[in-house]
C-alpha cells in the first residue's frame, strides 16, 4: 500500500522528450524549490528540461525523492535554501509559518510565490498570498508567478497551455530575474506592477469564464423570447383553436425552431457595433474621441457572441438531421401517403417547393461553414499564426459573408409565406420575419458605408484626419519641436 502512494500523480517524464532534456549542464543556474506536491514535481521538471539545475526542499526527502526526475536533487529543507538564490514556495498559506526557522537562510534571496488561495480564503484574508509571506520574510524578496499556470502545462509545455505569466513585486530587479526565468522555460512574462497586484493576479484563477458571463446571459434571454413566441404559435394556437394537441413539439421541433433565430440574431449582434462604431466616427469626425462604455464593452465581447452564435448554428443543423428520427414524423409521413390515394393522387411534385429546398439548404450548409471558419480562427492557437489582415479578412469580410449567407438562407425558408394570412397565428407573425429586421439593416447599412463619399471620408478618418473642432489638443511652445513633429 505504501508503495501506491509514493507514487506521483503526474509523470515526471516530458511527453515527447528524450533523456537529454532532463539531464542539466554541469553549470546550469542553480533554482530551489520548497514543497513536493504536484505542482512542485511539474515544476522541477520543466525547470530541468529548460537547462536549470533544481533542488528540493522536503521534510521528508527519502520518501518523495523518487517522485522527481533523477537530475533533482531532493533534501532536507534547510540545505535547499542554501545555495540558490530563487526560491520557488510551492506550499500552502497555513504552511508559510512553518518555513519561519529558515528566515536566516532566506535572507536576500527571491521568493517566488506560487500558491492560489480557494474563494473562501480570499474573501476571508484582505492579504494576498504573496504579500503575507512578504510579512513574515522582511529580508527577503517576495515575487508573485505562475500561479495561473497549471502543474499539466508545465509538463506538457507552454503549446498546450496560456503562455502568459503574470508576475508582481515590489523590487524592478527582481522582477527581472524571474521574468528571464519565465522566458527560459517558454513562457511569457507581464508585468502587473508592484506587490499589491498580488490580490488582483490571485483572483484570476478563481474567475470562471469572466468575458462569457454577459454574452451567455443575452444569448440564454434570446432563446427563452424565442422559444416561448414559438411555443405561442406553434403549440398554443393550434391547441385552443383548432383542439389539437401538439405538445410534443416542445422537445424538438420548438428548440430547433428557436435555435436558428437565436444565431441569427447573434451573429447579427457580432457586426452591428462594427457599424455603429463607423457612423459614430463619421459623424464625430474623429477617430481620437472615446467610444460610450457600452459599446466598447459590445465591442469587446463580439469574439464571445460569434462562438455563441456557432454553437447554437451548430445545434440546430444536428436537431434538423434527428428530424426524421421522430415517430411523429414517420406518422405524418404515412398519413400523407394515404392522403394521397384516398385523393387518388399517384404524383406528387412541387417544382418551385423543390428548387426552394435546395437553394435552402445549399444556403445554409454555406452559412455554417463559414461560421466554422470563423470559429476556428477565433482560437488563441490560430489566431497568433495569422498576421493582422489575414485576421481580419476572415473575422470581417468572411464573417459578413457568413451573415448575407444567412440571411439568404432565412428568405428562402420564408419564401412567400410572409404574405400567407394562414401564417400569422394569433395574428403574430413568422418568427423569420422578426428575425430578418436587425441583419436587413446591418446589411443595408454596410452597403450604405462602402459608398465612396462614407468609405473615403472614414479611411480618412482613420488614417488620423480630423473635421475642423472635432477635437482640440495643445500644441508645443517650443516650434521647432513643433516641426519635428510627425503629422500622419
Amino acid at each position: 500500500m505504501s508503495g501506491d502512494m509514493d507514487k506521483p500523480l503526474i509523470s515526471h517524464r516530458l511527453p515527447d522528450s528524450n533523456s537529454g532534456l532532463t539531464e542539466a549542464p554541469p553549470e546550469a543556474p542553480r533554482v530551489g524549490i520548497l514543497g513536493s506536491g504536484d505542482f512542485a514535481r511539474s515544476l522541477a521538471t520543466r525547470l530541468v528540461a529548460s537547462g536549470f539545475s533544481v533542488v528540493v526542499g522536503s521534510r521528508n526527502p527519502k520518501r518523495t525523492a523518487g517522485l522527481f526526475p533523477s537530475t533533482v536533487h531532493v533534501t532536507f529543507q534547510a540545505e535547499a535554501v542554501s545555495s540558490p538564490e530563487i526560491i520557488f514556495v510551492a506550499v500552502f498559506r497555513e504552511y508559510y509559518s512553518s518555513l519561519c526557522v529558515l528566515s536566516d537562510q532566506l535572507a536576500g534571496k527571491i521568493l517566488v510565490d506560487v500558491s492560489n488561495p480557494t474563494e473562501q480564503e480570499h474573501r476571508q484574508h484582505q492579504q494576498s498570498n504573496a504579500e503575507y509571506l512578504a510579512s513574515l520574510f522582511p529580508t527577503c524578496t517576495v515575487v508573485k508567478a505562475f500561479n495561473v499556470i497549471s502543474a499539466w502545462t508545465l509538463q506538457a509545455g507552454p503549446r498546450d497551455g496560456n503562455r502568459q505569466v503574470p508576475i508582481c513585486s515590489n523590487q524592478l530587479e527582481a522582477k527581472r530575474t524571474v521574468s528571464e526565468l519565465v522566458l527560459a522555460m517558454g513562457f511569457s512574462p507581464v508585468d502587473m506592477g508592484s506587490l499589491v497586484s498580488a490580490r488582483e493576479v490571485e483572483a484570476m484563477p478563481l474567475r470562471l469564464l469572466p468575458g462569457w458571463k454577459v454574452p451567455t446571459l443575452l444569448a440564454v434571454g434570446l432563446f427563452i423570447c424565442f422559444y416561448i413566441y414559438n411555443f405561442v404559435r406553434d403549440v398554443l394556437q393550434p391547441y385552443v383553436q383548432e383542439s389539437k394537441s401538439k405538445f410534443y413539439k416542445l422537445p424538438v421541433s420548438v428548440v430547433n425552431t428557436t435555435l436558428p433565430c437565436v444565431a441569427y440574431v447573434l451573429l447579427s449582434l457580432v457586426y452591428l457595433p462594427g457599424v455603429l462604431a463607423a457612423a459614430l466616427q463619421l459623424w464625430r469626425g474623429t477617430k481620437y474621441l472615446r467610444f460610450p462604455d457600452w459599446l466598447d464593452h459590445w465591442l469587446q465581447h463580439r469574439k464571445q457572441i460569434g462562438l455563441l452564435s456557432f454553437f447554437c448554428a451548430a445545434l440546430h443543423a444536428l436537431y434538423s438531421f434527428c428530424l426524421p428520427l421522430r415517430r411523429a414524423y414517420r406518422y405524418d409521413l404515412v398519413n400523407l401517403a394515404i392522403k394521397q390515394v384516398l385523393a387518388d393522387n399517384s404524383y406528387l411534385w412541387k417544382e418551385e417547393e423543390v428548387w426552394r429546398l435546395e437553394i435552402y439548404l445549399s444556403l445554409g450548409i454555406l452559412a455554417l461553414g463559414m461560421l466554422s471558419l470563423l470559429a476556428v480562427t477565433s482560437l488563441p492557437s490560430i489566431a497568433n499564426s495569422l498576421s493582422w489582415r489575414e485576421f481580419s479578412f476572415v473575422q470581417s469580410t468572411l464573417g459578413f459573408v457568413a451573415l448575407v449567407l444567412s440571411t439568404l438562407h432565412t428568405l428562402t425558408y420564408g419564401w412567400a409565406r410572409a404574405f400567407q394570412e394562414s401564417s400569422y397565428k394569433f395574428y403574430l407573425p413568422p418568427t423569420f420575419t422578426l428575425t430578418l429586421l436587425l441583419p436587413c439593416a446591418i446589411i443595408l447599412a454596410r452597403g450604405l458605408l462602402l459608398l465612396p463619399c462614407c468609405s473615403r471620408r472614414l479611411a480618412r478618418i482613420r488614417r488620423g484626419w480630423e473635421k475642423a473642432g472635432a477635437a482640440q489638443f495643445p500644441l508645443p511652445e517650443d516650434h521647432s519641436f513643433a516641426q519635428k513633429t510627425s503629422h500622419v
